[in-house]
């Protein structure tokens, strides 16, 4: 089945959080949506609240092999894809001294190889038509190491440089748009699920997610930046906004306060011994 006048969106990490903000606000916007995420139940009952098509294809976001099989039916189900918005990831709350290998090697492929791979099987497509754009949720991290996240900073800073790349490649040679975009702290679940350093689910959240941005309102930022063409679209408040400022006009300053913060954790960590567990409380932001 084809219809070339209706817009069709992809979204990964469709389930919750951002990605639900957004499918929701495409299909209001009279966009049809292609929900993807691991949770076939969640995708499900947020496709039945859509105004509009909408098509579940589930996969898990390690599972590269599937996603060959998955791009062919997304491309058959409307005939094209105008927006492909990877937004599936996870995050970290761990320190270095106590994170696994394995736990490194599974960020990347969650955060990096898999947008990476996704967004190469559809690339050829919108090369094709020679119209389309792919959006890539990075994060505040991507830009700003954080204490924390050393494994979820390196995955988000290789996604901008992935993008920034493609972009370069693509937008006027072949007229694909590359957005990327970085949030600071959403209320979302991201911090709860958070992987710590033996690979195990946080299960807690952050005092600075519980109080960030709404996903709705990042999600109605998110796509009037694509409306507007924006290349890069930065959503921050407070102390996370000025991190974002001082990384450009005074890094060394930043710098400073992220040490003291590694500082403050080194010594949380020598009190406790290896019963350490960064309290939620006091999590700096990013």
């Amino acid at each position: 089945m084809t219809d070339d006048h209706q817009r069709v969106a992809w979204v990964t990490g469709a389930s919750s959080g951002i990605g639900e903000a957004l499918a929701q606000s495409l299909a209001a916007d009279g966009w049809a949506v292609i929900l993807s995420g691991r949770r076939m139940d969640a995708l499900q009952r947020l496709s039945e609240t859509l105004d509009g098509p909408s098509l579940i294809l589930a996969f898990e976001a390690t599972d590269h092999e599937a996603l060959p099989a998955l791009v062919e039916r997304a491309l058959a189900w409307r005939g094209h894809i105008d927006l492909l918005i990877n937004n599936a990831g996870v995050s970290q709350r761990s320190l270095a001294l106590d994170t696994d290998f394995a736990v490194y090697r599974r960020l990347m492929e969650i955060d990096f190889f898999s947008p990476l791979r996704l967004t190469q099987l559809v690339l050829p497509h919108m090369v094709e038509r020679g119209a389309g754009r792919i959006v890539a949720i990075s994060s505040l991290a991507g830009r700003i190491g954080s204490p924390l996240r050393t494994g979820y900073c390196a995955a988000k800073h290789a996604l901008l440089g992935y993008f920034e790349a493609l972009r370069a490649e693509v937008e006027l040679a072949y007229g694909v748009a590359v957005t990327s975009v970085l949030p600071g702290s959403v209320r979302t679940a991201v911090a709860a699920n958070a992987v710590q350093g033996d690979g195990s689910a946080r299960g807690v959240s952050d005092d600075n997610i519980e109080n960030g941005i709404e996903p709705a309102r990042v999600a109605r930022i998110i796509l009037g930046g694509i409306a507007e063409g924006r290349r890069e679209i930065v959503i921050a408040e407070g102390a996370e906004l000025h991190a974002s400022s001082l990384r450009a006009s005074d890094p060394e300053r930043l710098f400073d306060g992220l040490a003291r913060e590694g500082a403050r954790l080194a010594q949380a960590r020598a009190a406790a011994g290896s019963a350490f567990r960064p309290d939620p409380r006091r999590v700096a932001p990013l």
